[in-house]
């Protein structure tokens, strides 16, 4: 089976200075990817590239087609994304945020169907926000509306999900949830993309793409020690990845640099 996402030579420049240098990633379905890296690696710009939101060079594929190829309609009923610190209509209720992302499934202009309903209804059970689906965007706490925006990401119901700091202003139990939510996305099939700086989240991934100033500086499985060696150095040898029990987590390194 080929890769639902794939880069090939990806390359983007912001305000004319090149900060991604030739990406080779690809991604496969059924698989959950997370991105790290220090500030400034260009995590947040490979994810936007990927979800064809900023202009690159190189090529994209989505499901063995050239991201160029696909209308943006049919684009977006295939990508969701939640991206890092979004605004939105303020006076919105939480349900109507929610329902934009049935958009690219309706008619110009046309109403909401029952179909959307109920993938609305779904995607606020999942993320556990109906309790305030009447409520403005603007009245809701962080926490509560990070998940008002995952809902409206899940309820697109698309074989590809790309977050960029998904787990911001959530608490730790919240940090749970949205994991359980991810594993059950990748066990329908679904490819799950995600830019983390929570290292010990990052590490419950099915893999790891650790980049380094605009380049993958490695690619492979989270219980892979390679893996581990390659987080460690990028972070300049000031954490330490360890198995605690099943699952491995970062920790502070006593011996600094």
């Amino acid at each position: 089976m080929g890769a639902a996402l794939e880069a090939r030579g990806l390359r983007v420049a912001l305000g004319g200075v090149e900060v991604l240098h030739g990406i080779d990633l690809a991604f496969a379905p059924g698989c959950w990817t997370a991105i790290v890296g220090p500030n400034g690696a260009g995590k947040s710009t490979l994810l936007k590239a990927l979800a064809h939101l900023v202009p690159y060079q190189g090529n994209v594929t989505l499901l063995s087609r050239d991201a160029r190829d696909w209308a943006h309609r049919e684009r977006a009923r295939t990508i969701a994304w939640l991206g890092q610190a979004e605004s939105g209509a303020e006076d919105l209720l939480a349900e109507d945020v929610v329902m934009l992302g049935r958009l690219p499934h309706q008619d110009w202009l046309g109403s909401a169907g029952e179909s959307d309903h109920e993938a609305v209804r779904w995607a606020m059970d999942e993320t556990q926000c109906g309790a305030w689906r009447h409520r403005p965007l603007g009245s809701l706490s962080g926490g509560e509306r990070q998940r008002v925006l995952l809902a409206r990401a899940l309820a697109v119901r698309s074989p590809l999900l790309l977050m960029d700091e998904p787990l911001a202003s959530l608490d730790p139990p919240h940090q749970s949830d949205w994991l359980a939510i991810v594993r059950r996305h990748v066990a329908r099939g679904g490819t799950a993309v995600s830019v983390l700086h929570e290292i010990t989240m990052a590490l419950h991934a099915d893999r790891l793409a650790v980049l380094e100033a605009g380049r993958v500086a490695h690619h492979g499985g989270c219980d892979d020690a390679a893996t581990h060696r390659a987080v460690e150095r990028v972070f300049a040898n000031r954490i330490h990845v360890q198995a605690v029990g099943e699952q491995f987590v970062a920790l502070p390194h006593e011996g600094g640099r």
